[in-house]
This record gives structure tokens, C-alpha cells and sequence, in this order.
């Protein structure tokens, strides 16, 4: 068996008494609460009311766990089409990341629409927050030996020695560390997207920033899928893969859209102080 260049033995369990709990769920609950407020810091700097962040907070939820569920059937299509009961089964399966994304974008915006109709300035607010949590949840399952992708014999190969529980299978064979990567090159992009902001093209409240990084970061994930385990579908993709494909191109032409929208209408200001009432405004 070839050595990998690193592995890992370590307790991925954090233990309390009797319980214990995952360090990479610890991770991505801090990647989660750093993100949640970069974001509300972000919004109250555009002049959002701090109530209807929660409001749009928990708008995002539903559309996630839809979207994700989706994404995630897409993946395993066998194995739900034997039995369609399955897709409604909290208890069968997981969430995929990617549509989970798109479609907490859509009933989050939904919500930022009927609050203040602005629904642009949230997801202005919301990009570099998403490529946070992104790319420190990533790296946050490397605690736990998830996500691991392709066996290899070369020296970028990670395994996990230790009894466990770990997240993949064959923790032991040295393998890709496809999460990692995500994890590092995400980062990338948001670090990219920081120096974006800095033209004045960009800085537009109107949700193409958001759109960017929305295109960026899943053609990240459409290089990096190349890696995992999964098999191909869809001539020479990964579901993933295609669903990668599905959202940069509609992220560029929803980027597009707004683009031309704002060539032909002035700047729209809001004008409303933060801190008056809605039933004054």
C-alpha cells in the first residue's frame, strides 16, 4: 500500500461525560456563526434593519434543505428511483452543497423582497459570507475524515490511521483530499472577490457580486469533483459536475442580466434610516 504524505491519527470525537461530538461538526457550526455575522455586519453596514436579518436568516433555511435534498437525489438517482419514499426520509441520506446554496439564495431573496424589495443589497451583503462558510467548512471535515475523493499513489494523498469514527470510506487508503482542496481554493475566490470589491463596478449593491462568486466558487467545485468517488453519469461528468455546469451558467446569465438592468436605470438609493418604523415607511 503507498504511504501517504500525511496521515492522521487522531480522536475525531470531542467527549463530554457520557456524549460526545464530532470536532467537524464543531467547525462548521463556527464557520456557520463566523459567517452569519460577517453577514449581519455587512448588512447593517448597507443600512438593513437588524430584524428583518433574522427574518431573511431563516428564509434562507427551507430553500437550503429543499435545494440541498434535490441536489442530493440528483446524485443518487438509482437509489431513489427504486423507492421514492426515500427522498422524503430525513433518515436516508444527506444534503448536497451546491443546490442547497442556489436554493437558499432564492427563498432568501424571496423573503429580503417582501421585507424592503431590495433583495440585490442582500445578496451583495451575502457573498463573501457564503465563500466563509464555504471554504471553512471544508476544511472543518478534515477533523472529521470526510470527504475524502480518488485512492492514489502520488504524494498529495491523505489518510486517516486512527480507529475513528471517520467520515469516508477506507479512511486508510491514501487518497485525495478533495475536501481540502475545496476548502483552500474557495478561499482563493473569496480572497479574489475582496479585490473585486475594491472596483466600483463591483461594489454595486445589486446581487452581482453575489452572482460572481456564486460562478466562481462552482467552478471550483466542477474541477474538484473531478476527484470524488462518484461515478460518472453524464458522459465525461459526475452529477455534481453537471450540476456545477447548470449553476455557473445560469450564475453568469442572472450576472449579466443585472449587469444590463443597471445600464439602463440610474442608481436606485435607499433612502429609509434604518431605524424607522415600518409603519412609517
Amino acid at each position: 500500500m503507498p504511504t501517504a504524505v500525511l496521515a492522521f491519527d487522531f480522536d475525531p470525537l470531542l467527549r463530554l461525560g457520557d456524549g460526545a461530538v464530532r470536532w467537524e461538526t464543531i467547525g462548521i457550526a463556527v464557520a456557520i456563526f463566523v459567517a452569519l455575522v460577517a453577514f449581519g455586519a455587512t448588512a447593517r453596514s448597507s443600512g438593513r434593519r437588524p430584524d428583518d436579518l433574522l427574518f431573511v436568516v431563516l428564509g434562507i433555511v427551507p430553500g437550503a434543505v429543499v435545494g440541498g435534498r434535490v441536489g442530493y437525489v440528483l446524485l443518487h438517482p438509482s437509489f431513489f428511483g427504486a423507492d421514492p419514499g426515500r427522498i422524503i426520509d430525513p433518515g436516508v441520506g444527506s444534503l448536497e452543497l451546491t443546490l442547497a446554496i442556489v436554493g437558499g439564495a432564492v427563498t432568501g431573496s424571496l423573503v429580503a423582497a417582501l421585507l424592503d424589495g431590495q433583495p440585490g443589497r442582500w445578496l451583495h451583503a451575502a457573498a463573501a459570507p457564503l465563500l466563509l462558510v464555504v471554504s471553512v467548512g471544508k476544511l472543518a471535515m478534515v477533523l472529521g475524515g470526510s470527504g475524502q475523493g480518488q485512492p492514489t499513489s502520488g504524494g498529495l494523498a491523505t489518510a486517516y490511521v486512527g480507529p475513528g469514527p471517520w467520515g469516508s470510506l477506507g479512511p486508510d487508503l491514501p487518497s485525495i483530499p478533495s475536501q481540502a482542496l475545496e476548502g483552500i481554493a474557495s478561499f482563493a475566490v473569496l480572497l479574489g472577490l475582496l479585490v473585486a470589491l475594491s472596483v466600483p463596478a463591483m461594489r454595486r449593491p445589486d446581487g452581482r457580486a453575489f452572482f460572481a462568486a456564486l460562478a466562481a466558487w462552482s467552478v471550483v467545485r466542477l474541477v474538484i469533483a473531478s476527484t470524488w468517488r462518484d461515478p460518472v453519469l453524464i458522459g465525461p461528468l459526475r452529477a455534481e459536475q453537471a450540476i456545477d455546469v447548470a449553476v455557473i451558467v445560469a450564475a453568469l446569465l442572472l450576472a449579466l442580466v443585472v449587469w444590463i438592468r443597471s445600464r439602463r436605470a440610474p442608481d436606485r438609493v435607499d433612502a429609509r434610516p434604518a431605524s424607522v418604523d415600518r409603519a412609517s415607511a
